[in-house]
């Protein structure tokens, strides 16, 4: 007999069980839900506003994590990890989600994965629609990966990162250099991520230029339980795009993620990696209230 019983996410105390409970009903479709580095690579970093994490909830099934309603970034995006065999919770939890959750100036939106059948139906029953979609794309470990750095670059040895030299790189490979101006020597967002509990950054794969700067980064989130190589994030500097950087970076992870278990690696919508021989594996579908 089941014994439902419901509270407030704690930040602090939560943490490492709802990671636990992320790992135990992980599939690589995410149909029930995220893959536990998603939410912990945003609660380590600077760039997710935590202060509505007291709105997330937990459900419980005696003292076992059955279900989970959360934010990531924006703080109106909501998720919904579930239980397999816990559908009939579904309706409480969109329901929860719906009166509680951020909905600032009215920009909240469900996040529901192909195959969150009864989430997507209880979401639909309360008036959201579907206002759009992406796929994401997975790479299957089953085939080699097998890009080249061009002339000019290396692979910066394993293990001996600066973790300045990334913060810069990021800085630069998400545009905010173009956008806001030169990076001001602020590194606080990657020492955090370092501190991670789960961070495995040990994996991760820098490329540099022959004056030594870092103009590459592929960042990895090694998760053995399920035998996933969490690729987050990726990025190259402007100057260096197109010059097969990233798909050398990707390869690289490949050789070093094979041979301790890994059956597929994360990517993401953009079209280069279905290029380079990603395949879709994510449906996302986002739900508003009313038309």
């Amino acid at each position: 007999m089941k014994n439902i019983t419901t509270r407030q996410y704690r930040i602090l105390a939560d943490h490492m069980d709802i990671y636990q409970f992320m790992l135990e009903v992980y599939e690589r479709d995410w149909k029930n839900g995220v893959p536990a580095p998603f939410l912990e690579y945003a609660l380590s970093s600077v760039w997710m506003d935590k202060t509505y994490t007291y709105k997330n909830r937990i459900w419980l099934d005696g003292d076992r994590i059955v279900g989970f309603v959360f934010y990531e970034n924006p703080v109106t995006d909501i998720y919904f990890s579930l239980r397999p065999g816990y559908e009939e919770l579904a309706s409480e939890m969109v329901a929860y989600a719906d009166q509680n959750m951020p909905d600032l100036n009215g920009n909240r939106q469900f996040v529901i994965f192909g195959g969150q059948d009864a989430i997507r139906k209880a979401a639909q029953e309360l008036g959201y629609h579907m206002a759009g979609e992406y796929v994401q794309m997975q790479y299957d470990f089953d085939k080699p990966l097998e890009y080249t750095l061009p002339e000019g670059f290396r692979f910066v040895p394993q293990g001996t990162y600066d973790v300045e030299k990334i913060e810069q790189c990021c800085w630069k490979g998400f545009d905010h250099e173009a956008e806001e101006g030169p990076w001001n020597g602020d590194a606080r967002n990657n020492y955090q991520l370092c501190q991670a509990p789960h961070a495995t950054m040990e994996y991760g794969v820098a490329v540099e230029n022959e004056a030594g700067e870092y103009v590459c980064w592929a960042g990895m989130w090694w998760t053995p339980e399920n035998r996933l190589a969490y690729m987050e994030p990726l990025c190259t500097a402007p100057k260096y795009r197109r010059l097969g950087l990233a798909s050398a970076a990707l390869s690289e992870l490949y050789r070093r993620m094979k041979p301790l278990g890994a059956t597929h690696m994360t990517g993401g919508g953009d079209p280069f990696y279905e290029k380079i021989g990603y395949r879709p594996a994510v449906t996302w579908t986002f739900w508003k209230k009313g038309r």
